[in-house]
């Protein structure tokens, strides 16, 4: 089902979100909730992620299009978006890089951040599977993005050269 985005301004984007309790893996309540975002993210135009406090739930989750995983070495060539439940960034390089970023959550407003080229994330599945996933560029921004969402920050707390870009009507 879909769910509105929440907006800077919100309350539940500047709290640290809770972790899915150990009881809450496999229900079907956490599958809905997961699908829940899924669906969100994909009515979206431009978001390849988001975490479940952009539809008002405190918990640690984070979802990203399978779009952006397809482009990433995978055992499996499904699109399918995958979860990530009690994530933790497990691994950062040392080299940083500046990433132009935007967020379903400050709509219109972008700004330049910077982050490390590499990361891997140790999370699990709704099922309660534990996994690895090492992303470089795109996907360890996303990573750092989206964990820091979790944590209450959004990028416009970092972000340098903030600008406004409203879409053009089509």
């Amino acid at each position: 089902m879909l769910k509105s985005i929440v907006t800077d301004g919100d309350p539940v984007l500047r709290k640290k979100a809770v972790e899915v309790a150990s009881e809450e893996f496999g229900t079907e309540a956490l599958q809905t909730l997961v699908q829940d975002m899924s669906d969100t993210l994909r009515s979206t135009k431009y978001g390849v992620a988001i975490a479940a406090p952009q539809i008002g739930i405190s918990k640690r989750i984070f979802v990203v299009r399978g779009n952006v995983l397809a482009n990433k070495d995978r055992s499996d060539t499904s699109d399918d978006d995958v979860a990530f439940i009690n994530p933790t960034l497990i691994r950062r390089s040392k080299k940083q890089e500046r990433f132009d970023e935007g967020c379903l959550s400050v709509p219109h407003k972008f700004g330049t951040v910077v982050r490390s080229e590499k990361a891997v994330v140790r999370a699990y599945t709704a099922s309660g599977d534990e996994f690895e996933m090492s992303g470089e560029d795109l996907l360890a921004e996303i990573f750092q993005h989206e964990i820091d969402h979790l944590e209450g920050v959004l990028f416009i707390d970092s972000a340098q050269d903030i600008y406004i870009h409203e879409p053009q009507a089509e």
